[in-house]
C-alpha cells in the first residue's frame, strides 16, 4: 500500500473497534498519526462501518457503508495513512474497494469462498482474520482462495483459538505455522483478550492482557500488531473490555519494536 509494505519490519493496523462518530476517528487517527510517525513505524487506520457480526440485536453496528466510507475517506485524505475495514457480503465489495487501501475478511467469515474470491479479485491487498474455531494449518486453504484469484498481496491476522466458553488462548507456535504459508502475520492483541458473548448480551474483555501477549507475539516473530484503541475505553460503544487506552500506545509501541530489533538480529 504506497510505501507500505507488510512483512518488511513492525507494522502497526489501529483505530477505534467501530466508527462512533466523524470527531473520534479524527481524533484517534491523528493521535495515532503522531506516535508512529514520531517513532518510525507503519501506519495504518482501521475501523469498522458496520459491525454486522455481533452477539445481540441490539449491539452497536456503526453508521452503515455509505457514511462509514466518507468517514474513512476522510481520515485517509487529511492524515495521508492507508484505510481498512472488514466486509461481510459480496454486495459491499465494489463500493468499499472504491474507498480502502486494504480489505478485511472477519473472522467469522473466513470459510466464506464466494466473499474471499470477491474481495480478492479487487485486486486490494487482503487481511483475513483467522476463526477462532480453526486451526492455524487450515489457514493454508484460505490463503489458496484468495491466490486462486491472482491476487498474491494477502495478510493472515491470528486473534486466538476458542478455549472452553466465552474464553480465547493465544498459542504462540501460530505465528511460526502461520508463516510456513509465505505471508506476513499480525497479531490482534485486543481481540485476543475478548471474552465473546461473556457479558450476555456483549462480549467482555481482559484488556490487561494485551501488552504481555503483544510482547510474546512479537518476539514469536509476527510482522505486526493490530490494535483496536479509544480515548476512553470504559466509554466505547462497542468491543470497549478489550480495547487499548491510546494513552498507552506509545509505550507498547517502543517495547515492542525494541523486542523486534532484538529477535531480527538474532535471525
Amino acid at each position: 500500500m504506497g510505501d507500505i509494505i507488510i512483512g518488511e519490519g513492525i507494522v502497526l493496523i489501529a483505530g477505534p473497534c467501530a466508527i462512533e462518530s466523524e470527531d473520534i476517528c479524527l481524533e484517534i487517527a491523528g493521535e495515532l498519526k503522531s506516535i508512529t510517525q514520531e517513532i518510525g513505524i507503519p501506519f495504518i487506520f482501521k475501523s469498522s462501518y458496520d459491525k454486522a457480526n455481533r452477539t445481540s440485536i441490539n449491539s452497536f453496528r456503526g453508521p452503515g457503508s455509505e457514511e462509514g466510507l466518507r468517514i474513512l475517506k476522510r481520515v485517509k485524505t487529511e492524515f495521508g495513512v492507508p484505510v481498512l475495514s472488514d466486509v461481510h457480503c459480496r454486495d459491499e465489495v465494489e463500493v468499499a474497494a472504491s474507498v480502502l487501501d486494504m480489505l478485511q475478511i472477519p473472522a467469522l467469515l473466513c470459510r466464506q469462498t464466494d466473499l474471499i474470491i470477491s474481495v480478492a479479485k479487487t485486486g486490494k491487498p487482503v487481511n483475513i482474520k483467522k476463526g477462532q474455531f480453526i486451526a492455524p494449518l487450515d489457514v493454508g486453504n484460505i490463503v489458496e482462495k484468495v491466490r486462486s484469484s491472482g491476487n498474491e498481496n494477502v495478510v493472515i491476522t491470528e486473534r486466538g483459538t476458542c478455549f472452553g466458553y466465552n474464553n480465547l488462548v493465544v498459542d504462540m507456535r501460530t505465528f511460526i505455522q502461520l508463516r510456513e504459508f509465505g505471508c506476513p502475520v499480525i497479531f490482534d492483541a485486543t481481540h485476543s483478550v475478548q471474552l465473546p458473548g461473556g457479558r450476555g448480551s456483549a462480549s467482555g474483555g481482559e484488556r490487561e492482557f494485551v501488552i504481555p501477549l503483544s510482547r510474546a507475539a512479537i518476539a514469536a516473530g509476527c510482522d505486526g500488531l493490530f490494535l483496536e484503541v479509544h480515548p476512553n475505553p470504559d466509554e466505547a460503544l462497542c468491543d470497549g473490555p478489550n480495547m487499548l487506552p491510546i494513552s498507552e500506545v506509545r509505550d507498547l509501541l517502543e517495547q515492542v519494536m525494541a523486542i523486534d530489533g532484538i529477535v531480527k538480529r538474532r535471525d
